[in-house]
């Protein structure tokens, strides 16, 4: 059972990924795979994004690989950006499934290692290598809490709908006259 700043990181960890799942709730498949950005940000991609990121920090890096392998990874293709995109033949239920998997096995991984566990990045540059479990953990909460926002810009990009605190904030009418007040305060600017 963790405790302390373990149980925290994880606390904030799980609540990252669950906001980023959320974010998909009630979109159609087109939805959840179209590129909303320049850089084609999407939200399946995030997810896919995200499975790598807590099989490799959290598994791999200190010696714990995942029961299971990731095609992009099997093949190469994770260096060519395939890991930020759903495929066709890539449901949504199997890359959720993926990162559901991928949850589990990282919080093996924080329910048995200590945060000073070493570890080992084979894929930064040599003299940064050496780290330790606690240091990857805080990364990858990171990254999560980061994606997580990504996710819901997109989702309100999509459809208009924020993340899980829009309805506290305000009703239809109160988000529009605040939106309206921020236009105001920079077309000032203009």
């Amino acid at each position: 059972m963790m405790t302390g700043t373990a149980a925290d990181l994880h606390r904030y960890l799980q609540q990252s990924r669950d906001s980023l799942v959320r974010s998909l709730d009630g979109l159609s498949e087109y939805d959840v795979r179209r590129p909303m950005t320049p850089t084609a940000t999407n939200l399946l991609g995030l997810v896919k994004h995200l499975v790598g990121i807590e099989l490799g920090y959290l598994g791999d890096c200190v010696g714990r690989p995942a029961p299971f392998t990731l095609p992009w990874d099997e093949d190469g293709s994770v260096w060519e950006s395939a890991d930020m995109w759903a495929r066709p033949d890539e449901s949504r239920e199997y890359l959720l499934d993926l990162y559901r998997r991928a949850w589990r096995h990282s919080d093996e991984s924080m329910a048995e290692l200590p945060l000073d566990a070493p570890a080992t990045v084979s894929w930064w540059p040599e003299e940064r290598r050496a780290t330790t479990f606690g240091s990857l953990l805080v990364r990858v909460v990171a990254e999560t809490a980061q994606h997580a926002g990504h996710a819901d810009i997109v989702r309100e990009l999509i459809d208009g709908q924020a993340g899980m605190d829009q309805a506290v904030m305000g009703d239809t009418e109160w988000w529009a006259k605040y939106v309206a007040q921020v236009r105001e305060a920079a077309e000032q600017h203009r």
